[in-house]
């Protein structure tokens, strides 16, 4: 349950979420997501299953769309019962034939909330009813019902967006705030013209403002806009609009806020014509400035990467905050970054400060403190806004920050300026790329639609960075539409992506503006960046930096909160350091041109002895290792990460997959054939515990192709083996036998008796998956007995689970019994909870095709347990198939109705295969209540 303990609360107005209090919760995929939105859209009401059928899957719905929907509202039920408990005034999904009902307090529902504060504010005076409306506007935070099915639509969210905005605006125009409204609606017209109230809106700002030949002209366009497009004038209500503009006779009903008696400072550059995205950021900035409305200290900090768009965000916020600021705004650009010129010193910017507060050029006192004692005191007290562009340090910052607690003060840096939080309390807020839809819009903005796969692909292309978004839309606009595609070619080549975010000025493209940040990092540090350069991964912890560069993990973990303060890395988790993908293009060229061969190919060699020891040293962790590959003792316990237990090898290998496969790639294209094939072994372990088909293949495939270029005949046999136990995991029999063949071909020509038993038992698990029982029983029989005689327990354990295994399909129940039984006592005196997973779930099989169902739930439900703590993904997906077919077997239809259901979702993209049985399962069963 929530700590507050309160009910939960669903929003619809951008991503489809529940919450926790203020924290999501996981429902669930699309389908589920969906069915929550359905819902939640008419909270109280009862929908139709039919009805949710149709919204989910329109006109084809799957023969078990009435069980999916069943088994999504049983789980959505326990979602709800696990964050609210039994409070009284929790949601409830209610079965209400013909469908479900939500009953909720429609105030918890976003979309509901947004109505109700528009009611409200029709009532209230325009300063109060703009609050309302702004708060209402608010709670969009994207694209509607983002993350559902795209059959589900509610275009009516999108009326009721456009109502509550026009409302505020409305409430605006009656408080005078044409300025601001100007900045914010001028965009919003240029995009769609022909919405009237809003280009309507826009006049009236535009005459109020003193810009009354502007306000015609705006009508002209709207005019021509909506005869070429709807072939008709303007609206009534527009037309009249612009008889009383052309007359200067427009009726005003304003309140006029009372003027200071010298007009207020205002240093603001233009701010961009509209800003994509941001949301989450000009919120922030909001809460800071209510902050300083409250009489608190109030500093920010925006930083993040070079290109990330901080300036633009702080401009645009300003220019709609204006009015916050009573007493002026200064700004300042301090050339912290500025490749071309030094900083600004404090002292030349307080003197452009103290110019700007209109103190005359005589009077600006010559010493330093002297400055800074007269500019604070004329700011003392005062509502000001100060914007410190493009901050180098925060020793250049701190002599400009205002005095008072009534003044707010914006800093951007590309350096996260950890300073000024220690000394002055400042608030930090990181910039981020833009969210998909988003970064097409600023395409968009600049180069008009060039078709929905296009500009997504160059958004994605470009990283979702505004700096390499403006640039391409540019580009774009500068060309013919047919260029779109060759745009998306040229970036597609990663080793053309940064020549083409390049423009015609040396220092505006994406390559100059991260060059800025790199050369102004400490020597030391630099060389570590280049070093992280050579083998592109695509995270960098302690352990891995200090082993490449040579260096202690302290000395390594310090070089990267360096970086990560200059926003060329981002620290997205404990000891965990990623690029932007742009930021690793160009770290991959800087390191092809500025190290040598031979540091190329040191760094090299000890990413790849640092994964071979680390991945050797997790997957022993993980599964009993039967290759006689060791390389614990390659690196020192100081540089690698302590891996004590099953979990921290996951969790290694889970964070670490990406790297691993970049480095063998590396190596791979280096020709270290030796190294790849022994890599691909090692990290083979994590793929068959938690078996992704494609990743898993992938790596076999380089691996095998390794061994074969170098010669390697273990190699190959052991890839081989590798590939064979893909084949019997996905149960794909193309190329299965001959794989065990030729391993045990290559094991006997070596003469290992441990690796021929090895792919003795790969060879009659093949023969299992091909129909040819007998000959596969006696193959695995052979193993089981010559694994008695030797002792080596790792290799009995496998010998007798597939030998039952073979015997099972065989219908030879008992003997498999006896064997999985044996084999289970190994798993367990080994420690493999794989194996115990797969003996148990055969157990549970077995133990009901003799009609020993309880055994088969009790074997079946420790083995779902231990796959939910070891997140066995694929592993639940089986156990929950054979799960539904023990209930099934014992009559209990709904209960296996909802387990085929459970498995169908984990199946569907891991194993298509099982999948197809699931279905089948589901069918036979038939529709249900």
């Amino acid at each position: 349950m929530g700590e507050s303990g309160s009910p939960a609360r669903f929003q619809l107005l951008g991503p489809v979420r529940l919450l926790d209090g203020d924290r999501p919760v996981a429902v669930g995929g699309p389908g589920v997501r969906g069915l929550l939105a359905l819902l939640a859209l008419k909270v109280d009401k009862v929908v139709a299953l039919d009805e949710i059928i149709d919204a989910l899957w329109g006109h084809d719905p799957p023969a078990t769309a009435r069980t999916i929907v069943h088994g999504n509202v049983s789980h959505l039920r326990r979602v709800l019962r696990d964050i609210q408990g039994d409070h009284p005034r929790g949601a409830r999904i209610l079965t209400a034939p013909p469908g479900y009902q939500l009953t909720v307090e429609p105030g918890r529902i976003d979309v509901h909330r947004a109505r109700s504060l528009l009611e409200r504010a029709s009532a209230e005076e325009p300063e109060k009813a703009s609050e309302l409306l702004a708060e209402a506007l608010a709670l969009w935070r994207g694209p509607t019902l983002a993350g559902v099915p795209s059959s589900v639509r509610a275009p009516e969210l999108e009326d009721l967006r456009l109502a509550v905005h026009g409302a505020r605006v409305d409430a605006d125009l009656e408080l005078g705030r044409h300025a601001e409204l100007i900045v914010e609606l001028s965009p919003l017209v240029r995009a769609n013209p022909l919405a009237e109230r809003t280009a309507g809106q826009l006049m009236r700002a535009l005459y109020h403002a003193g810009r009354r030949g502007d306000a015609l002209e705006l009508y002209r366009t709207v005019s021509r806009a909506t005869l070429r497009t709807l072939g008709v004038e303007p609206g009534a209500e527009l037309r009249w609009l612009h008889e009383r503009v052309l007359n200067d006779d427009l009726p005003v009903k304003v309140v006029v806020e009372p003027k200071a008696e010298a007009a207020p400072v205002q240093q603001l550059p233009p701010a961009v014509p509209n800003l994509a995205g941001r949301e989450a950021d000009l919120a922030w900035l909001d809460e800071l400035a209510e902050r300083a409305e409250a009489g608190e200290t109030a500093v920010g900090v925006v930083t993040g990467t070079a290109g990330i768009g901080k300036s633009s965000l702080v401009v645009w916020w300003a220019h709609r905050a204006g009015r916050r600021f009573p007493d002026g705004i200064l700004f300042a650009s301090l050339r912290g970054f500025d490749p071309h010129h030094p900083p600004l010193e404090p002292a030349d910017l307080l003197t452009q400060f103290l110019l700007g507060l209109g103190v005359p050029a005589e009077g600006v006192p010559e010493r330093v403190h002297e400055r800074i004692a007269l500019y604070r005191s004329m700011i003392a007290g005062r509502r000001m806004l100060v914007i410190l562009d493009n901050a180098r340090s925060a020793e250049q910052v701190r002599p400009l920050l205002p005095p008072g607690s009534r003044s707010m003060t914006l800093v951007t840096s590309r350096s996260r300026l950890d300073g000024l939080a220690v000394s002055n309390a400042a608030k930090v807020r990181v910039l981020g790329t833009l969210a998909p839809g988003d970064a097409v819009r600023l395409i968009e903005e600049l180069a008009g639609p060039a078709g929905f796969d296009l500009n997504h692909a160059l958004a994605r292309l470009c990283g979702y960075l505004p700096l390499a978004l403006r640039i391409a839309g540019a580009r774009l606009a500068a060309s013919a539409q047919w260029s779109a595609q060759e745009l998306v070619d040229e970036l597609g080549n990663e080793r053309t992506r940064l020549a083409a975010l390049d423009v015609e000025g040396p220092d505006d493209g994406v390559r100059a503006a991260f060059d800025v940040s790199f050369r102004g990092l400490p020597a030391e540090v630099a060389n570590t960046f280049l070093r992280l350069g050579v083998v592109q991964v695509v995270s960098a912890g302690s352990q891995l930096t200090a082993a490449i560069g040579g260096i202690s993990v302290a000395e390594a973990r310090r070089h990267l909160r360096v970086l990560a303060a200059h926003n060329l890395l981002a620290e997205t988790g404990r000891d965990s350091f990623v690029p932007h993908d742009l930021v690793r293009l160009f770290l991959r060229e800087l390191a092809e041109n500025e190290l040598d061969e031979a540091d190329r190919e040191d760094v090299l060699s000890r990413s790849v002895r640092f994964y071979q020891a680390v991945a050797d040293r997790a997957r022993r962790k993980m599964l009993r290792i039967v290759d006689p590959l060791d390389f614990t003792g390659v690196l020192s316990d100081a540089r690698t990460p302590p891996i004590g237990s099953f979990d921290e090898a996951q969790d290694w290998f889970t964070a670490e997959w990406e790297n691993l496969i970049e480095v063998l790639e590396a190596a791979r294209a280096a020709g270290r054939h030796d190294d790849v094939w022994r890599l691909a072994r090692v990290a083979h372990t994590y793929r068959a515990v938690y078996p992704l088909l494609d990743e898993w293949r992938r790596l076999v495939e380089i691996g095998l192709e390794a061994a074969e270029r170098s010669g390697d005949v273990l190699g190959q046999c052991w890839m081989l083996i590798s590939r064979c136990a893909i084949a019997l995991t996905f149960e794909l029999p193309q190329g299965c036998l001959a794989d065990a063949e030729r391993a045990m071909e290559l094991a006997t020509a070596i003469g290992d008796n441990r690796l021929m038993i090895s792919a003795n038992i790969h060879l009659g698990s093949a023969l299992t998956l091909l129909g040819r029982y007998d000959e596969a029983i006696r193959t695995l029989r052979w193993a089981v007995e010559e694994t008695d005689r030797t002792g080596d327990l790792e290799l009995r354990g496998q010998a007798l689970n597939n030998c039952a295994e073979a015997e099972k399909r065989a219908g030879r129940f008992i003997e498999a019994i006896g064997h999985q039984v044996a084999s289970l006592e190994i798993d367990r005196t080994l420690g493999d909870e794989s194996y115990v997973v797969v003996s148990l779930n055969n157990l549970a099989e077995l133990s009901m095709r003799i009609g020993e169902l309880a055994a088969a739930e009790r074997y079946v439900w420790e083995a779902v347990d231990l796959t939910i703590s070891r997140r066995f993904v694929l592993q639940e997906g089986v156990l929950r198939l054979t799960l539904g077919r023990v209930l099934r077997a014992g009559s209990d239809v709904d209960g296996a109705r909802e387990q085929f259901a459970i498995a169908l979702k984990i199946l569907s993209d891991a194993n298509p295969k099982l999948a197809g049985l699931v279905r089948a399962e589901l069918t036979d069963l038939g529709e249900g209540p």
